[in-house]
């Protein structure tokens, strides 16, 4: 993930200490104790320590690790729902620990929404009294906020049943109505803290594929946290694999399946079908030569015989591809004396996006062995993938 774009929120030396001795447990850490010691020594539990990391604007973030990791205390700390022992947590401009009370709450109503594992809805309230709770709390005009409510329902699918409780709703639906009243408070960074987690495996999916339908049309910067590997590398532009309170990677989903930092995390993807999760983006190569739609027969034939390819794409000089053209076809015309490829050229090829799964790429292969073009969001030529780099891809994974 690229990281030219704007910082949502930079951490910078975050840790909390759980106990009443917390700069002795730090000062054990800075000798380069680790959790379980500075516990055993101090009864001290240094639930982070010294994180670090940005949240970029409109990303989505996935914090993860095993129970006891520390990231459910990370989640919290980034609105002071836990005090952090030391650090700084700055958003535009604000840094969040040195906040006063009253500048705190002004924060949260600001920046923040939170959905939780276990809904935490009204069981009193309808789903339209649940989705304007927060604007009601903040002092929102009626009329405002159950538009603004409706609005937020419609989004998550739950238009028509406004008037129901809880009670009559699915985990699926409940879940949806948190969602909704999160939105509905139009805070710049959502919280989410093991949200779907609760929810039965094929609602799960379902929370998780309408989330990133959220995430496409409205790019609102996300924060989730979840123990489910499959999870994480589902929805997760980055994800920060956290391991007794520290990070101990962070990348793309693909860089941390590819690239483990260490036996830890190696140990933590066993099983993971690489092939639904890798892309054509990690098994595409560069494109030996291309043709210009301008080039004659005998020019494209020339680069052929120089590359060892029996057919090339054509492109745009701003590497627009524009179509395929076969060896065969190119010395038909050379042989009638044909002056320009115009017209010869097919668009009887697969190509792909650079974040297409492999597993998707076996079915495009033909009998006619063309390769997989790879192209970006304009139908610019990327590269190029063959089947044996596909295997060779999953092989290589598979190895480490």
């Amino acid at each position: 993930m690229s990281d030219t774009r704007p910082v949502k929120i930079k951490v910078r030396g975050l840790s909390k200490v759980f106990g009443s001795q917390p700069k002795k447990a730090l000062e054990l850490r800075d000798q380069g104790l680790k959790r379980p010691e500075v516990l055993e020594k101090t009864g001290q539990t240094l639930g982070l320590s010294n994180i670090s990391f940005d949240v970029y604007e409109g990303e989505l973030l996935v914090i993860m690790g095993l129970s006891g990791s520390g990231k459910s205390t990370l989640i919290r700390c980034l609105n002071r729902l836990i005090d952090p022992t030391e650090g700084e947590i700055i958003i535009e401009g604000e840094n969040i620990p040195e906040l006063s009370e009253k500048q705190l709450l002004e924060c949260r109503r600001r920046h923040f929404s939170m959905v939780f594992q276990n809904f935490a809805l009204f069981p009193h309230r309808t789903v339209q009294q649940n989705a304007e709770y927060g604007l009601e709390i903040r002092g929102v005009d009626k009329s405002t906020r159950q538009k603004t409510a409706a609005d937020s329902l419609k989004q998550v699918g739950l238009e028509g049943w406004e008037d129901a409780y809880p009670n009559q709703l699915s985990g699926g639906m409940q879940q949806r109505v948190g969602l909704a009243r999160a939105l509905a408070n139009d805070s710049s960074v959502l919280l989410m803290d093991e949200a779907f987690s609760a929810l039965d495996p094929l609602i799960r999916k379902d929370m998780q594929q309408e989330l990133l339908e959220l995430q496409h049309s409205m790019k609102k910067t996300t924060v989730f946290i979840t123990h489910d590997l499959d999870e994480a590398l589902n929805i997760g532009d980055r994800i920060i694999l956290l391991k007794d309170g520290e990070i101990v990677q962070m990348g793309s989903p693909e860089e941390i399946l590819t690239s483990p930092a260490d036996d830890y995390v190696a140990r933590f993807i066993e099983g993971v079908d690489m092939s639904r999760i890798l892309t054509a983006r990690s098994a595409m190569h560069p494109v030996r030569a291309t043709a210009r739609e301008d080039d004659g027969p005998r020019t494209v034939l020339h680069k052929m015989r120089e590359n060892g390819i029996d057919s090339i794409y054509v492109t745009t000089r701003e590497r627009k591809l524009l179509g395929l053209l076969q060896a065969d076809d190119a010395d038909r015309a050379a042989k009638e004396g044909q002056q320009s490829i115009a017209g010869l050229m097919t668009q009887d090829f697969p190509s792909v996006g650079p974040d297409e799964p492999l597993h998707n790429l076996f079915a495009m292969f033909s009998d006619k062995s063309f390769p997989i073009a790879v192209v970006d969001d304009s139908r610019r030529l990327l590269g190029v993938v063959v089947k044996g780099a596909v295997l060779a891809q999953l092989a290589e994974t598979g190895e480490q």
